[in-house]
C-alpha cells in the first residue's frame, strides 16, 4: 500500500484529477491491480469456448468443434501456473507489458473485449481513491473471509479511515460496493459496546496506543484543536462598507465636485469643500463598520476557551499528562472531578460509584448528567441520552472514569456547534430592508430628476453668461449634482445610528444591553420569541418548595405539608403550614430540625457570597445546595437563631451559618458515596459519644430500607407500617407528578458507640425524617410578562433540553398555555416534530408553545421554519449549543450569566437573565422604531423640500438659491440635531397593546407620503420665495421686475440701470438659506407626534427636541456672524426686516401640517394604502420574505 501511494503522490502531483491516459504511467499499480483480479476472479467460469481445429491443453486432447468451459478461478490458484498462487504478490507481473489500447489483455483475467474488463475501471478508481482521499488499514482490521455460497473472498474493512464522508456505488459487469463510513467521528458510539469501540480503533484498554498507532491516527484525524476560520482582509472590510446605492451616489457627486472644480479652475477655501465633506462623513462611517465587522466573529474564537489544557493520557502501558491538543481518536483518558472533559469521549470504565458531568454549556440544563457505561439504542438521540459519552468543553462534577477519544477537534459536539456558526449567516434588519429599499428608490427619483433639469435648460446651455455652449452644459450638471446633494439624506446613516444608540442607553436601564444597534428596531416587530426554560424563565437555581412529614401516627399515620418560600440560593426565606401560616420558628418541630441536620450533614456542595457579582454562588451539585439553603431557612433551636434574627448578620456570614454549626456539632467519620444501583449516600457522623448515619436519596429507596418513622409533634418513633409506607409513596409521586418536583427522602439512623466505618449493611433498619421536594422555580415576573406578550401580539415557545412532563408543568405555572388543559398540538418534543409530515410541520409550528429535548441543531432549525413562516424570531440561549440559534434569529438575545459565545453571537444580553426584561426590551424597541420613522419622516420632508427649491429654480431660470455647501450644512447640521431630538419622544401609553408591525410594512408610505409631500412642496417654494423676495421686493436689494430677474444671464449683453455683479450677491441665498433653516424648526415640532395636534402635545414634553432647535438656530447665526465662516458657507448677516420676512415664510408650516393632522384625526378617506410596488410583492409570500 505504500508503495502504490508514493508511486500516487510523485506522478499526480499538482493535478486535481486523473485521465485514463495517466494510467500508463502508473507501473505499481498496473501489477497490483492485475494480481487483485488474479486472486479474486471476478467471474470464475468464462463464457464458453468453440475450438476451431483438435488443440492440446496441459496434456488433454481437444477435438475441433468442441464446447470448453474454463475454470479461471482453478486456474488462478495452480501452482503449475503461478509460483506460491494463494500469496498476493504484484511483482509476479514485472516483467510482463500491458497495452492499455485493448490490443493486450494481460488485465482482463477473460477474453471478453475491452468493454468486459473490469481491471482499466478498477485501476482509474484506485487511483482516484487513493489520490483524492488516501486511507489507511490498520494491521489486524481487514480480514478476509469466504463464506458459504460465495466464490470470492469477502473483504470486512473494519478499520478503514477515511478523509471525509464518502460512499460508492459503482456498477459495471459485476457490482463492485464500496461503502465507506466517516471515521472522524465516532458518531455512533454510543450506540456501540466498549468491545467495538476499543476494537474499531485497535486500541488494548490495559496499554492504551503506542507511538505508531498515535502518529497514524494524529495524520488521518488532525490535532484536537478547533480550526482558526480565516478572518476578511482589512480592505475588504473597507470596500465592503461602501457597497450601498447611496454611498455610491455621494462618492460620484464627489468625484463629479473635483472635477468641475478642477475644470474651472476654482481656488480658494471653499473650491474644495462640498467634496472633501462628503468624503469624511463616508469615511466615518465606514470606519464604524470595519470596527462592528472585526468584533462579529469573536464567539467562533471564544469556543477555545472550553477546551481542555492538558489529559491524563494512557500510552504504551503507562499514564502521562500531556497537552489537550495532542490526543487522538483510541487515546485512553482518565477524568477526575474539576477535570474539563479533552474531547468526545466513550466511557469504558468506571473508578468511583458513579460520574457526574455539568453539560451546561452543551444544553442548557443546570442539572448535571450521571454517566454510565452500558451503550444505548435510543434513535435520534439528544445529549442527554447519550449517557455513555463525555462530550469535549463539560466539566466533570463529582467522581472518576476512564473514556476512549473517539472524537477530535471539528468532529467534537463543540466543532459542530463551530460548523453550524460559520454556516449561519446574520439576518438583515426590517428596517435595514426598508432603508435599502427606499435607498433603492430614492437613487432612481434622483437620477430622474437630475436628468430632468438638465434637459429642460438645455436652451440656456448658449447664454452668454456661461460663455459657451460646453461651460453652460457644465453650469447645469453643476446644478443637477447640487440636486443631487440636495435629495440624498446625507446625514440619515449618522441619526439613525445615533437614535438606535441613545435607545440603547435606556434600555440598558431595563437590564437590555444592545450588541448590535440595529436589533433595536428588530425588537419592535418581533413576533415569535424562542426562550430558554433554565435560567431564563426559571431562576436556575434548584429550590426546596415544599416538606412533608408525618406528625403523629397515635390515630392513624396524620402526614403534614410545609411550604418553603424562596426562589434563590439566597438563605432568604419562610417556611409555612398547611394553613399558610408563617413558622416563627422552625427549628422547634423535630421532623424540621432533623431535616435541617441530615441537609447539612449529608451533604459535600457549599454556598458563597459573591461580594463583585452582589449574589450567592454554589459550589457542587445544584440539589445539595438547595439542601443547604433549606438549613439555613429552617434556623437553629432558640429564639436567638431563629432565621428572622440570623438576617441580620453579614451576607458573607449569613451564607452558611447554620450548616457550619451543624458541621461543629458533628464530626464526619465515614462516607458512602451516591450510586446508581443504591440511588442514596450516607454520612456518619460523631457527636459526644453520638454515632448518628445520616442518609438521602431517591424516595423508593430510602422509604424501602426504613423500618421506624420520626414523629414530628413530640419527636417520638414509631413503627413504619404498610399503610404509612403507602401513605409517603403517595405523597412522593403527587409531589413527582402533578407537581413534577425533584424529590429526595431524608432518614437517620443510630450507630453503636465507636463505630468508625460504614458500611452497605449499616444503610438499613433507618428511621424516616421527611421528604422534601424541589424545583428550579419559576420568575416571579414571568407570569405577568407572557400576558404582556399574548396582548402584544407575541407568541411565546418554551424551549428546553429537559424532559416534557417538567416543562410543561412550568408551562402551566407560568400562563404558556393560556389556561388550557389539552396540551396535544401544542407540546412537542424534538424526535415527535421530526417524525411529523412535512405539512403538519408547518401547522404545528403555528400552534407550539413548548419544544423540549432539543439539541442545538433542533434551535436553528426552529428558527429557519419560524422564518420561512414569515415570523420575525428572538431567540434566547445561554450556552454554547445556543450560539448557532441566537447568530441564525432575527434578532439573539444571550443571559448575562451565560457563556462568552453565546454573548459574542447575540444581538443583546440580558443582565438580569430575566424574561420580564425581554417584554420591556420589546415595547422599547417598539418606541424606538416609532420615533424613528418621525425623524426618517422629518428628514424626507426637509429634502423634498430642499429638491423643490433647487428644481423650481432651475425651471424658472433664476440664479442658484443654495450653493451645494449650504445644502450639506442643512442636511448635516441644521436637519441632523432635530432629527436626533425626535428620538427622545415619549413612549405611547398603548404601544404594547397593538400588534406587532409586519415586516414589510414601509417606513414612509401612503397618506404620510403625502402629508410630507405637502409639508416638503412647501419648503422649496417658501425657500424660493425667500430668494426672490430680496431681489424684488427687499429694501437692500435692487428691487429688479421679475423678468429681469429670470433674464438674468442675458445681463451682460443688456444695457441695464444695475450692475451683473449683483447676481452674486451672497445675501438673496442668505434669505432662502435662513428661511430653509427656521422651516425646518418648525417642521420638527410638527414631528413630536404623528397625529396629535400641537395643542394637546406642548413642545416642551421633547426638552431634547427644543434644545436642539435652539441649538441649531446659535449654530446658524454662528455662520451667518463670524468669520472666516462666513466667507466658507457664502452667506452674510440679515437685518432685522430680513428676519421678520423669513419668519413669516417659515411658520405657515406648523398651519399646513395642522390642518393635515385634523385630517388625518377625523376622516378615514385618508387613510389610503400607498406604496412603490416592488418586485418580491409578485412572488409568492415565503419567496417574498427570504428576498
Amino acid at each position: 500500500m505504500e508503495e502504490v501511494q508514493t508511486e500516487i503522490r510523485e506522478i499526480a502531483k499538482g493535478k486535481p484529477h486523473i485521465t485514463e491516459d495517466d494510467l500508463e504511467e502508473m507501473e505499481y499499480l498496473k501489477l497490483l491491480i492485475k494480481e487483485t483480479l488474479r486472486l479474486h476472479v471476478p467471474v470464475p467460469l468464462l463464457l464458453p469456448r468453440e475450438s476451431i481445429k483438435d488443440i492440446k491443453i496441459m496434456g488433454y486432447g481437444i477435438p475441433a468443434k468442441s464446447r470448453v468451459l474454463i475454470n479461471s478461478w482453478a486456474i488462478a490458484r495452480d501452482p503449475m501456473c503461478w509460483d506460491k498462487p494463494k500469496e498476493f504478490q504484484p511483482t509476479r507481473f514485472l516483467n510482463s507489458s500491458v497495452d492499455f489500447k485493448g490490443t493486450n489483455f494481460e488485465l482482463i483475467p477473460f477474453g471478453a473485449g475491452r468493454k468486459g474488463c473490469p481491471g482499466l475501471c478498477l485501476q482509474y478508481i484506485t487511483w482516484n481513491f487513493l489520490w483524492l482521499i488516501g486511507y489507511t488499514i490498520l494491521i489486524g482490521l481487514c480480514l478476509m473471509e469466504h463464506q458459504l455460497g460465495m466464490i470470492l473472498t469477502l473483504a470486512k474493512l473494519r478499520g478503514l479511515f477515511v478523509s471525509k464522508n464518502l460512499t460508492f456505488f459503482l456498477f459495471q459487469p459485476f457490482t463492485l460496493l464500496i461503502q465507506i463510513h466517516s471515521q472522524f467521528s465516532m458518531e455512533d458510539a454510543y450506540a456501540r459496546s466498549i468491545t467495538e469501540v476499543l476494537e474499531f480503533f485497535g486500541v488494548d484498554q490495559t496499554k492504551g496506543l503506542n507511538d505508531s498507532q498515535v502518529a497514524n491516527n494524529a495524520r488521518i484525524y488532525g490535532r484536537n484543536v478547533l480550526p482558526q476560520e480565516e478572518s476578511t482582509p482589512f480592505w475588504k472590510l473597507v470596500l465592503k462598507q461602501f457597497d450601498d446605492l447611496l454611498v455610491k451616489i455621494l462618492i460620484a457627486a464627489a468625484l463629479v465636485s473635483f472635477i468641475l472644480a478642477l475644470v474651472d479652475g476654482e481656488t480658494g477655501l471653499t473650491a474644495f469643500l462640498e467634496p472633501s465633506v462628503i468624503l469624511m462623513i463616508l469615511a466615518a462611517n465606514a470606519a464604524v463598520g470595519v470596527i462592528t465587522e472585526t468584533n462579529a466573529e469573536k464567539a467562533l474564537e471564544e469556543l477555545r476557551a472550553y477546551q481542555a489544557e492538558v489529559a491524563t493520557v494512557l500510552r504504551n502501558g503507562c499514564f502521562s499528562i500531556l497537552p489537550a491538543t495532542d490526543l487522538v481518536p483510541g487515546d485512553i483518558v482518565e477524568v477526575g472531578v474539576g477535570c474539563k472533559v479533552p474531547a468526545d469521549m466513550r466511557m469504558i470504565e468506571m473508578l468511583s460509584n458513579q460520574l457526574r458531568v455539568d453539560q451546561a454549556i452543551l444544553t442548557g440544563e443546570s442539572c448535571s448528567v450521571a454517566k454510565e457505561l452500558e451503550s444505548t439504542s435510543a434513535t435520534n438521540a439528544v445529549f442527554q441520552d447519550k449517557t455513555n459519552i463525555l462530550f469535549s468543553g463539560t466539566v466533570v462534577v463529582a467522581g472518576r472514569a476512564r473514556a476512549v477519544v473517539v472524537g477530535v477537534g471539528s468532529s467534537t459536539a463543540m466543532g459542530g456547534i463551530r460548523d453550524a456558526m460559520l454556516r449561519t449567516t446574520d439576518e438583515v434588519t426590517p428596517l435595514k430592508k426598508k432603508l435599502d429599499e427606499f435607498g433603492t428608490f430614492l437613487a432612481k427619483v434622483i437620477a430622474g430628476i437630475c436628468v430632468l433639469v438638465w434637459v429642460v435648460n438645455i436652451g440656456h446651455f448658449r447664454d452668454p453668461s456661461h460663455g459657451g455652449f460646453l461651460r453652460g452644459a457644465i453650469h447645469y450638471f453643476k446644478i443637477a449634482v447640487a440636486l443631487a446633494v440636495a435629495a440624498i439624506p446625507e446625514g440619515l446613516p449618522a441619526v439613525v445610528t445615533t437614535c438606535l444608540a441613545l435607545g440603547t442607553k435606556r434600555m440598558a436601564r431595563l437590564n437590555a444591553i444592545v450588541r448590535s444597534l440595529p436589533s433595536v428596531e428588530t425588537l419592535g416587530c418581533t413576533t415569535v420569541i424562542c426562550s430558554d426554560k433554565t435560567g431564563t424563565l426559571t431562576t436556575n437555581m434548584m429550590s426546596v418548595s415544599k416538606i412533608c412529614v408525618i406528625s403523629s401516627v397515635n390515630h392513624g399515620a396524620i402526614t403534614a405539608e410545609y411550604r418553603v418560600s424562596g426562589t434563590t440560593y439566597a438563605p432568604e426565606g419562610f417556611i409555612f403550614d398547611g394553613s399558610g401560616l408563617q413558622l416563627e420558628v422552625p427549628a422547634q418541630f423535630p421532623c424540621l430540625l432533623h431535616i435541617s441536620m441530615c441537609s447539612a450533614l449529608c451533604n459535600e456542595s457549599m454556598l458563597q457570597y459573591n461580594p463583585d457579582k452582589g449574589n450567592y454562588e454554589k459550589i457542587g451539585e445544584s440539589t445539595e445546595v438547595a439542601l443547604r439553603v433549606l438549613t439555613e431557612k429552617v434556623g437553629l433551636p432558640g429564639y436567638d437563631s431563629m432565621p428572622s434574627s440570623l438576617n441580620m448578620l453579614s451576607k458573607h456570614e449569613r451564607a452558611s451559618y447554620c450548616n457550619r454549626y451543624w458541621e461543629n456539632q458533628f464530626k464526619k467519620v465515614s462516607l458512602l458515596d451516591f450510586s446508581r444501583d443504591r440511588k442514596m449516600m450516607s454520612v456518619l457522623c460523631s457527636r459526644k459519644h453520638q454515632e448518628i448515619v445520616f442518609s438521602k436519596g431517591a424516595p423508593e429507596s430510602i422509604i424501602s430500607r426504613c423500618t421506624n418513622i420520626l414523629c414530628n409533634d413530640d419527636g417520638s418513633t414509631a413503627l413504619l407500617t404498610t399503610d404509612i409506607r403507602a401513605e409517603l409513596m403517595a405523597r412522593f409521586h403527587s409531589f413527582a407528578g402533578k407537581d413534577t418536583l425533584r424529590c429526595l427522602a431524608l432518614a437517620m439512623k443510630k450507630m453503636p458507640i465507636g463505630q468508625q466505618t460504614l458500611a452497605l449493611e449499616d444503610e438499613k433498619d433507618l428511621t424516616f425524617i421527611g421528604l422534601v421536594g424541589m424545583l428550579d422555580p419559576p420568575r416571579d415576573e414571568v407570569r405577568s410578562a407572557m400576558l404582556s406578550c399574548m396582548t402584544a401580539g407575541i407568541r411565546v415557545i418554551v424551549v428546553t433540553g429537559d424532559n416534557k412532563s417538567t416543562a410543561e408543568s412550568l408551562c402551566r405555572k407560568i400562563g404558556a398555555f393560556d389556561h388550557l388543559e389539552d396540551f396535544s398540538g401544542r407540546s412537542y418534543t424534538a424526535s415527535e416534530f421530526e417524525e411529523l409530515p412535512a405539512l403538519q410541520k408547518g401547522s404545528a409550528l403555528q400552534h407550539m408553545v413548548l419544544f423540549t429535548r432539543v439539541e442545538p441543531s433542533h434551535k436553528r432549525m426552529l428558527v429557519e421554519a419560524l422564518q420561512q413562516q414569515n415570523e420575525v424570531v428572538a431567540m434566547t440561549g445561554d450556552g454554547v449549543n445556543d450560539a448557532p440559534a441566537l447568530k441564525k434569529a432575527d434578532i439573539g438575545i444571550a443571559m448575562g450569566s451565560g457563556t462568552a459565545v453565546a454573548k459574542s453571537a447575540s444581538d443583546m444580553v440580558l443582565a438580569d437573565d430575566n424574561f420580564a426584561s425581554i417584554v420591556a426590551a420589546v415595547a422599547e424597541g417598539r418606541a424606538i422604531y416609532n420615533n424613528t420613522k418621525q425623524f426618517i419622516r422629518y428628514m424626507i420632508s426637509s429634502n423634498i423640500g430642499e429638491v423643490v427649491c433647487i428644481f423650481v429654480a432651475a425651471v424658472l431660470g433664476i440664479p442658484e438659491t443654495l450653493v451645494p455647501v449650504q445644502l450639506l450644512w442643512v442636511n448635516l447640521v441644521t436637519d441632523g440635531l432635530p432629527a436626533t431630538a425626535i428620538g427622545f419622544n415619549k413612549q405611547d401609553s398603548d404601544v404594547m397593546k397593538a400588534k406587532p408591525r409586519k415586516v414589510n410594512e414601509a417606513v414612509v408610505s401612503g397618506w404620510l407620503f403625502f402629508r410630507y409631500l405637502v409639508i416638503g412642496a412647501y419648503v422649496g417654494l417658501a425657500t424660493v420665495a425667500g430668494f426672490i423676495w430680496w431681489f424684488v421686493y427687499s429694501e437692500s436689494g435692487p428691487k429688479l421686475p421679475y423678468y429681469e430677474l429670470i433674464n438674468f444671464d442675458t445681463c451682460p449683453a443688456r444695457e441695464t440701470t444695475y450692475p451683473c455683479s449683483i447676481f452674486d450677491d451672497r445675501r438673496p441665498s442668505t434669505v432662502s438659506m435662513t428661511v430653509l433653516v427656521v422651516v425646518e424648526m418648525f417642521n420638527a415640532l410638527n414631528n413630536l407626534s404623528e397625529n396629535q395636534s400641537l395643542l394637546v402635545i406642548a413642545p416642551w414634553s421633547n426638552l431634547w427636541l427644543v434644545g436642539s432647535i435652539i441649538l441649531t438656530m446659535l449654530l446658524h447665526m454662528l455662520i451667518l456672524y463670524v468669520q472666516p465662516l462666513s466667507i466658507l458657507f457664502s452667506v452674510t448677516p440679515l437685518s432685522w426686516a430680513e428676519w421678520t420676512v423669513v419668519l413669516y415664510l417659515s411658520f405657515p408650516v406648523i398651519i399646513i401640517d395642522e390642518i393635515l393632522k385634523f385630517f388625518s384625526r377625523n376622516s378615514r378617506a385618508t387613510r389610503f394604502n400607498f406604496r412603490f410596488l416592488r418586485r418580491t410583492d409578485l412572488l409568492p409570500r415565503r419567496e417574498s420574505r427570504d428576498k
